[in-house]
C-alpha cells in the first residue's frame, strides 16, 4: 500500500505517526471520529504529498484495492450493476474555508444506473446524475479559467446555472433580484449522461473505474494549474449510503439537546424512506426506535463531551445500519441551552467552574433574564423592524398612549379580571411616566436612544424598552412604517441584545425565563466565587427591586434614586403640593408627610441589604421634571389640591407657580446639590428619614452601611457646606453631620456607621477631586451625565444625529453605552488626585455604563472598587469581573 493513502473506519484509525496536516481538514474530521468508534463511513485520503501528483496507473491497484474494503463494511459494491456502492470525493484543505465543491455519486454511470434506480426510484436516479454532474462541472469551471479559455467557462457556467435551477439550488437571480423557477427533471438518467458527457473527458459515463479516475487525474490536474494551492490539499473517497435505499432506511437531522431549555434530550426529526427532509413528512427522533436512538444518544452526548457546546448531528440509516453523516456547530441556540449544557458537563468533571465562566459571553445572559418571542407565533402577524434597543427582551400589552390612561385601563382590567398587561406608547417619557413603565410590560417610544428616560426606567424595573424614531402618534393612533396601532389594540415587542428588533400587531407566544431552571442562578453563584475585592452592586430604589438584586448576586445598593421613590401615584401629588408651595413653613408642614414614607422605603432597603452597603442619593433631578406635562396630570392634581387644601387653588395660580420652576436648561440647572443650598430643608427632610430608619434597623439588631450621596457637586465648597454645615452671620446652615447628631440625642438612639460622599458628573469634579475628598470618603461615578458634559452630547437627543456621525467615523460607538476615552480619562485623573488626599478613598460607577463587560474591565483596571447598574444586569456585570479575574491570574 502505498504510504501516501490512508485508510480509516469506525475500527480503523490513521496512525498518529501520520502527520495530520498531510490530511487536511476534512480528513482529519474523519480520523477524529473514527478515532472516537463512531459509526462512521469508511473512507480513505490521498494526502498533500501525492493529491497534486497523481499517477493514475500507480495508485488503481491501492484504490480499487480499498474500495473493495469499504465495500465489505458498507454492504454494497463499487460498479456493481445490481446493488452499486457510490462514492463522494471531498478535497480536504488546510483552510478553514474552502471553495471547492463536495462531489457526490461517482459510480453512477450506464452500466449502474438501472441498479440504482431498482432501489431509489428512476427521478431520484435522474437527480442524483443532475447533480454528479453540477459538481463535476464545477471543477471543469475551474480548469477552463485557469487554461484562460474564457468562452468555454462562460459555457460551462451557463450550464451550471441551468443545473441548479433543476436541482432548486439557491443562487441564480434575474434583474429584479428574484429567485427564478425551478426548473424541471423530466428525462431519463441515461439521457442526461448523454446530454452533458461532451464537458468531461471520454469515457467518464461508461464505467464506475474509468468515471473516479478520470475525476481523480482532472482534480490532480487542477491542482497543479494552481499557483495557489501550494501542495496544501488532499483528497478523500468515502461510500455514500442513502436514507431511500431499501427497507428500514430513513434519513435524519437532530440536535444533542433541546437547543431552547437546554433539555438534555435529542431534539430533531428522521424522514422513514426518505433521502433528506425535502417534501418528507418528519418524526419526533426520539420514535426512531431504541436501538437506533440509544446509538444516536451515544453519539451526540459524546460530541458534546468532545466539543463542549451543542452539535447539529445528520445521519442515515440504510437497510437497518445506522451512519453518521455530518456533525457541526449549532450557531441558532438559546443562552439557556449553553449554560444548562456547561453545568452537565461541570457536574461530571469534565469541565471546571472556570471553563463555564470564560464559555459565556456576558451580554448573553440578557436573553436568561428576559422573556423571548417564540418564533413560530409570529409568522401570520404584521411586522415593522428596526429601532434602537433601550431595554432587551420580549412583551405583550394592549397599546395606550398617555400614563393616566394606561393606568386607568389597568384598573379597569383588574376589575373586570381581563388581562392586565400593557404597554406604554409615547413620543417621550418624563418622570411622572415612571409608574406607567413600572405596571406595564414594555415601553415604545419615538426620541431618545439607549439612555433615554424610558429607556433607564425600562431597564432599572425589568421592562422592555424600545426607541422607534419612525414612530408617529395622532390621537389614539400611532404609525410605526406600513404598520397601523390603535389605542387598546394588543402588539408584540421584540428587543433582541443581538440582531433586530421588532414591532408585532398582535398577540406572540412568549416564553418566560426562569432564573432556577435555566441555570442562571448557578452561573451567578460561579461568577462570584472568582470574585477578589472588586464587587457589584445595584442600582435599586425600593425593596422589592433590592431583594431581587440580592438574588441576582449583589454585594449592596450602589445607588438608590431618592427622586424615584416619589412619583409612585399616592406620593406625586405631595410632592408636588410640597415644591410649589408659597413659602418654607408651608414646605416643611408636606416634607414631614413625606419623611415617614422615606423612612420607610430606607428601612425596608436596609433591612433587605443587612450587613451590607446602601448609597442613598439625596433629590437630584430638576425641578420642573415632577410637574404635571399634561392636561389629564395637571386635572389630577387640582383634584389632589382641592382635596387637601383648605383655600381653593386657581388652575391659574398653580400653572403660573409651575412656570417660576421653568428653565431653559433644566439638566444644568437648578438640581441636585443646588436644590439643597436654595431648599435646605429638602435633604434636611431627606437626612432624617435615612437615619431614622437606620437607627431603627440598629435597634433591631439588623447591621447597616448607610453611604450619604450628593449630587452634581462642581467643587469642594458645596460638599463641604452640605456634609458640615456653615454658619455666617445672620444664617446657619445645617449639615448632614449636624442634622445626624441632633436626631440621634432626640431619639437617644445609638450611632450608625455611615459615611458621605459624592457623585462625580462634572469635569469640574473630575479636576478638583483632590479638594473633594477632603470633605468626601467616596466617590461614585455618574458617567451618564459626565458623558453629557464632558462631550457636550444630550444623552436623548444625540440620536438624531450620531448616524451622520459615525457614518463619517466621526465617533466611534455610543458613548452612553461604552464609555468614550476621554471620560475614562477624566474617571482615572480623578480617582488618583482623590487617592492622593484619602488613599482610603472608595471610588465606583453607578451609570447606566456599569452593565457593559467592556466599561466592567476598564473599571477595574482604573483601581474603582465597585460597579453598580440594575438589578437585571447585576449578573451580567458580575460575570464580566469573574472573566477579567481569571486572565489576571
Amino acid at each position: 500500500m502505498d504510504s501516501r493513502i490512508h485508510f480509516f473506519s469506525q475500527i480503523d484509525v490513521i496512525p498518529k505517526k501520520v502527520n495530520d496536516e498531510k490530511l487536511g481538514i476534512r480528513g482529519r474530521q474523519a480520523n477524529e471520529f473514527a478515532n472516537l468508534g463512531f459509526p462512521i463511513l469508511p473512507g480513505f485520503i490521498l494526502d498533500t504529498d501525492i493529491a497534486s501528483s497523481i499517477k493514475v496507473d500507480d495508485i488503481k491497484k491501492d484504490v480499487l484495492a480499498l474500495l473493495g474494503k469499504c465495500a465489505g463494511i458498507v454492504g454494497k459494491k463499487f460498479g456493481d450493476s445490481e446493488n452499486p456502492m457510490l462514492v463522494k470525493i471531498v478535497i480536504s484543505t488546510n483552510l478553514a474555508i474552502s471553495t471547492f465543491p463536495v462531489l457526490h455519486n461517482f459510480g453512477l454511470v450506464k452500466p449502474t444506473i438501472g441498479g440504482f434506480s431498482k432501489w431509489v426510484g428512476k427521478h431520484f436516479a435522474a437527480h442524483e446524475v443532475i447533480f454528479l454532474v453540477r459538481g463535476m462541472l464545477k471543477i471543469e469551471e475551474r480548469i477552463k479559467e485557469l487554461e484562460a479559455k474564457n468562452k468555454e467557462m462562460e459555457e460551462i457556467a451557463a450550464v451550471i446555472k441551468k443545473l441548479e435551477r433543476m436541482l432548486n439550488i439557491e443562487g441564480p437571480s434575474n434583474e429584479l433580484h428574484e429567485k427564478l423557477k425551478p426548473l424541471p427533471i423530466d428525462k431519463s438518467a441515461e439521457a442526461y449522461m448523454d446530454e452533458y458527457a461532451k464537458y468531461f473527458p471520454k469515457g467518464f459515463f461508461e464505467s464506475a473505474e474509468q468515471q473516479l479516475f478520470i475525476t481523480l487525474n482532472e482534480i490532480s490536474r487542477m491542482f497543479q494549474m494552481d499557483d495557489q494551492n501550494d501542495n496544501d490539499t488532499a483528497i478523500m473517497i468515502s461510500p455514500m449510503v442513502y436514507g431511500n435505499y431499501g427497507k428500514d432506511s430513513s434519513s435524519g437531522d437532530f440536535f444533542s439537546r433541546n437547543v431552547i431549555t437546554g433539555e438534555k434530550k435529542l431534539q430533531g426529526e428522521f424522514y422513514r424512506g426518505k433521502f433528506n427532509e425535502v417534501d418528507a413528512q418528519g418524526q419526533d427522533i426520539a420514535k426512531i426506535g431504541d436501538k437506533h436512538l440509544k446509538e444516536l444518544q451515544k453519539i451526540a452526548w459524546t460530541l458534546e463531551d468532545k466539543f463542549k457546546e451543542i452539535r447539529q448531528i445528520r445521519f442515515t440509516i440504510e437497510n437497518g445500519k445506522l451512519w453518521l453523516i455530518e456533525q457541526r456547530q449549532v450557531p441558532q441556540k438559546s443562552t439557556q441551552a449553553d449554560i444548562k449544557l456547561l453545568l452537565d458537563l461541570e457536574k461530571r468533571k469534565i469541565v471546571d467552574k472556570a471553563h463555564i465562566v470564560k464559555a459565556i459571553d456576558p451580554l448573553r445572559l440578557n436573553e436568561v433574564l428576559h422573556p423571548v418571542v417564540d418564533t413560530a407565533s409570529i409568522k401570520t402577524l404584521k411586522s415593522w423592524k428596526g429601532g434602537i434597543a433601550g431595554a432587551p427582551g420580549a412583551a405583550i400589552g394592549r397599546v395606550y398612549f398617555s400614563t393616566p390612561t394606561l393606568i386607568e385601563a389597568l384598573r379597569n382590567a383588574q376589575n373586570r379580571g381581563e388581562d392586565t398587561k400593557t404597554i406604554l406608547v409615547m413620543e417621550s417619557s418624563f418622570a411622572e411616566d415612571v409608574k406607567a413603565i413600572e405596571v406595564s410590560t414594555g415601553v415604545l417610544t419615538a426620541e431618545g436612544g439607549y439612555s433615554a428616560h424610558a429607556s433607564v426606567v425600562a431597564r432599572q424595573y425589568g421592562k422592555v424598552s424600545l426607541v422607534a424614531p419612525e414612530l408617529t402618534i395622532k390621537g389614539k393612533k400611532a404609525t410605526l412604517g406600513n404598520i397601523t396601532i390603535n389605542e387598546g389594540d394588543y402588539i408584540t415587542l421584540n428587543v433582541p441584545f443581538y440582531g433586530d428588533s421588532n414591532v408585532y400587531v398582535g398577540k406572540a407566544a412568549l416564553i418566560e425565563p426562569d432564573p432556577r431552571e435555566s441555570g442562571l442562578l448557578e452561573m451567578i453563584a460561579m461568577s462570584k466565587s472568582f470574585l477578589k475585592k472588586f464587587h457589584v452592586r445595584a442600582n435599586v430604589d425600593a425593596a422589592k427591586d433590592a431583594a431581587l438584586a440580592l438574588s441576582f448576586g449583589a454585594d449592596g445598593v450602589g445607588l438608590c434614586r431618592t427622586e424615584h421613590m416619589f412619583l409612585k401615584e399616592d406620593r406625586i401629588h405631595m410632592f408636588r403640593d410640597m415644591l410649589l408651595s408659597a413659602d418654607k413653613k408651608e414646605r416643611e408642614k408636606t416634607l414631614l408627610k413625606l419623611q415617614s414614607i422615606q423612612r420607610d422605603d430606607f428601612y425596608a432597603i436596609f433591612k433587605v441589604m443587612a450587613g451590607k452597603e446602601v448609597t442613598i442619593r439625596l433629590l437630584d433631578s430638576p425641578l420642573h421634571e415632577f410637574m404635571p406635562h399634561n392636561e389629564e396630570e395637571l386635572a389630577s392634581f387640582m383634584k389632589y389640591l382641592q382635596k387637601t387644601k383648605k383655600t381653593k387653588q386657581s388652575k391659574a395660580d398653580v400653572l403660573a407657580r409651575i412656570e417660576n420652576l421653568h428653565e431653559f436648561n433644566p439638566m444644568l440647572g437648578h438640581r441636585g446639590c443646588r436644590i439643597a443650598v436654595s431648599y435646605p430643608e429638602i435633604y434636611a427632610m431627606q437626612i432624617k428619614a435615612i437615619f431614622e430608619a437606620a437607627y431603627k434597623c440598629r435597634a433591631q439588631n439588623v447591621q447597616v452601611h448607610p453611604e450619604i450621596m450628593i449630587p452634581i457637586i462642581m467643587n469642594a465648597a458645596e460638599l463641604k457646606l452640605i456634609a458640615y454645615g456653615k454658619k455666617i452671620e445672620g444664617a446657619n446652615y445645617k449639615g448632614i453631620v449636624d442634622i445626624e447628631e441632633e436626631l440621634r440625642k432626640e431619639k437617644k438612639a445609638k450611632s450608625v456607621d455611615y459615611k458621605i460622599g459624592t457623585m462625580i458628573e462634572l469635569p469640574a469634579a473630575a479636576l478638583g477631586a483632590g479638594e473633594i475628598a477632603k470633605y468626601g470618603s467616596f466617590f461614585s461615578y455618574g458617567t451618564n451625565d459626565l458623558t453629557q458634559t464632558a462631550m457636550g452630547l444630550s444623552r436623548d437627543d444625540f440620536t438624531t444625529f450620531m448616524p451622520d456621525y459615525t457614518l463619517f467615523d466621526l465617533i466611534m460607538g455610543n458613548p452612553f453605552s461604552t464609555l468614550d476615552p476621554r471620560v475614562k480619562e477624566l474617571i482615572v485623573m480623578a480617582t488618583s488626585r482623590g487617592r492622593l488626599t484619602r488613599p482610603d478613598l472608595v471610588c465606583g460607577l453607578c451609570g447606566e455604563h456599569g452593565a457593559n463587560p467592556a466599561n466592567v474591565r476598564f473599571c477595574m483596571d482604573a483601581g474603582l472598587d465597585y460597579v453598580s447598574c440594575s438589578p437585571y444586569s447585576v449578573p451580567i456585570a458580575l460575570l464580566a469581573v469573574a472573566q477579567a479575574e481569571l486572565e489576571r491570574g
